[in-house]
């Protein structure tokens, strides 16, 4: 079933998987504010019965990062450029950039599960997609970059918080600062990838991890989730504290008892 086919996002949903596929090859899958828009309505429109969201993209790259039209002094058609925002005041670029992230931010929310299925290249605006998912399984081809400070910005798409977590800070700066490419096989040795497959065994990958994601009792791995994901915020008394409140509300729900 498709919910959403436009400015080069399509939502399908098949039972209790939901598939976001990035589908305008021709540019490589560049970002524009339309794509991001159109992202962040799909999140809108997953259904509460899916458990799994795949990220994936047609054509040899996942996303080349961010439409160069958007530097350019028209910009997009019916959109302000980058050089014009920039000329507004700090309250409306802040929520004009706080916008664009919302396409970035849904992927991680507790009720799901987010894999992207990378291929090729993921730059920039392609390479904190890939890093608002939960997991990435990779083709051996997937080259990641973060290149905005080549142009003399920042990565401001929710992407620096995951990379440091992932590979750490010392290796998320070299790797921003830089520019530079992370391989397939580095990005599986440094965390960055769960699994790298042959390309032509990329969809069965990501199709196999999401099957034993689905073996689980959903309410089993929506507890995990948020477990994990605040472990980096918590002391170890409280985690611990957080595991008992969580186990104890997974052992009353399997015995019938509410409260």
């Amino acid at each position: 079933m498709t919910l959403l086919d436009k400015d080069g996002v399509q939502l399908t949903v098949d039972d209790t998987v939901a598939t976001v596929t990035l589908n305008n090859p021709a540019k490589r899958n560049a970002q524009s504010p339309a794509l991001w828009r159109a992202l962040a309505e799909a999140g809108k429109l997953v259904p509460g019965t899916v458990r799994i969201v795949v990220l994936r993209a047609e054509g040899k790259s996942f996303s080349a990062g961010l439409d160069r039209q958007a530097f350019a002094p028209e910009g997009f058609d019916g959109e302000p450029s980058f050089l014009d925002m920039a000329r507004g005041s700090d309250s409306e670029l802040d929520a004009t950039i706080a916008g664009y992230q919302d396409a970035f931010t849904w992927w991680r929310r507790n009720d799901i599960v987010s894999i992207a299925a990378v291929q090729g290249h993921a730059i920039g605006a392609g390479f904190q997609l890939a890093l608002a998912c939960d997991l990435r399984v990779c083709a051996d081809d997937a080259q990641f970059a973060m290149r905005e400070t080549s142009l003399g910005l920042v990565p401001d798409l929710t992407g620096t918080q995951p990379l440091v977590g992932l590979v750490g800070y010392a290796r998320a700066l070299e790797i921003c600062a830089t520019g530079r490419f992370v391989h397939a096989e580095e990005a599986e040795r440094t965390g960055l990838a769960n699994l790298v497959v042959p390309a032509a065994e990329l969809d069965g990958a990501v199709q196999d991890l999401a099957a034993a994601l689905l073996a689980a009792p959903r309410d089993a791995v929506v507890e995990t989730k948020a477990l994990l994901r605040g472990a980096v915020d918590r002391t170890y008394e409280e985690q611990r504290a957080a595991e008992r409140a969580a186990q104890a509300r997974r052992l009353r729900d399997l015995a019938g008892v509410t409260d």
